[in-house]
């Protein structure tokens, strides 16, 4: 059986005139473990871009670091020409070391070489929109933003880039960010257990400023929570569908980017896009944030 999504709609953040369907497809699985190398199935992560954009994804979010380099292929290679109204999001601000590291890459030039290589790997002549990522693996760091953002708002001028946002960044500097360009996006760590953004979600919201989870299954380390499992029972869906039916419920402005590498699976988050958590669910699912801050204390 074949899903169409129709997962709450759509976004237009301020500012543009970006359609963006709410559930879209994170590329970062597309590549080997820990988005590093190429896929087991080269053949398998065409076939999951192709059928995300059939089922209705307009919106994939990658980066060129992811393989490196691999991800922005495979998608070229399946889906270029790009139809009409494929927003392709990817991000710059790191790099891949030898030993798999994500080291910080955002000097003038670094950042100039990451968007002629998203480019050139994208077989794009501009960007739809660039994130830049900031920060380090456990999060934003407190650094002032101007020095690699202007560079961007400089290739923006330039023509390269039609849209800017931010990633891995504190609320500070999304305010300094959004005097110097206009940022249409943040994407930040956010699932049912990482909720620190819960009051900046709610401002973007209010500004019609797009805000995408990273991580919104947990990441490396999937969700685990044994009120997570019961909520999913009660409702006869899978735990995977109720966390990402939670986050499209928590604000209009949140986009999802669950990636998969399998069509099966690809379907199965689709349909979280139809699952409509009652009330009692929720305020149970509410808890998982509060007990994980209990854990670690």
């Amino acid at each position: 059986m074949t899903t169409t999504i129709s997962p709450g709609g759509a976004f237009t953040p301020a500012g543009t005139t970006l359609k963006l369907n709410r559930m879209g497809f994170g590329a970062m699985q597309l590549t080997g473990p820990m988005a590093w190398g190429p896929p087991s199935d080269h053949a398998a992560a065409l076939a999951v871009l192709r059928e995300a954009v059939r089922c209705g994804v307009n919106h994939i979010d990658t980066s060129d670091y992811y393989g490196p380099h691999i991800a922005n292929r495979i998608i070229a290679e399946a889906l270029h020409p790009y139809p009409a109204g494929l927003t392709i999001v990817t991000k710059v601000g790191a790099r891949r070391g030898p030993d798999k590291s994500w080291p910080q890459a955002i000097s003038r030039q670094e950042l100039i070489d990451a968007v002629n290589d998203n480019l050139r790997n994208l077989r794009r002549d501009v960007l739809d929109v660039v994130n830049l990522r900031l920060g380090g693996p456990f999060g934003p760091d407190d650094r002032s933003v101007e020095a690699p953002l202007s560079v961007l708002a400089e290739l923006q001028q330039q023509g390269l880039i039609r849209h800017i946002g931010l990633s891995n960044v504190s609320r500070a500097q999304f305010e300094e960010g959004s005097r110097i360009a206009a940022i249409v996006c943040v994407q930040n760590h956010y699932n049912l257990a990482h909720r620190g953004d819960d009051a900046l979600i709610d401002d973007l919201a209010a500004r019609r400023i797009a805000y995408v989870p990273f991580f919104p299954l947990g990441g490396f380390r999937p969700l685990n929570a044994p009120i997570l499992d019961r909520v999913a029972q009660s409702l006869g869906a899978t735990t995977r569908q109720v966390a990402l039916a939670w986050l499209l419920q928590r604000a209009p402005n949140i986009l999802v980017i669950a990636g998969t590498s399998s069509v099966a699976h690809l379907q199965q988050n689709f349909a979280a896009g139809a699952l409509q958590l009652p009330p009692e669910a929720i305020a149970q699912l509410d808890g998982i944030a509060a007990a994980s801050r209990q854990e670690q204390r």
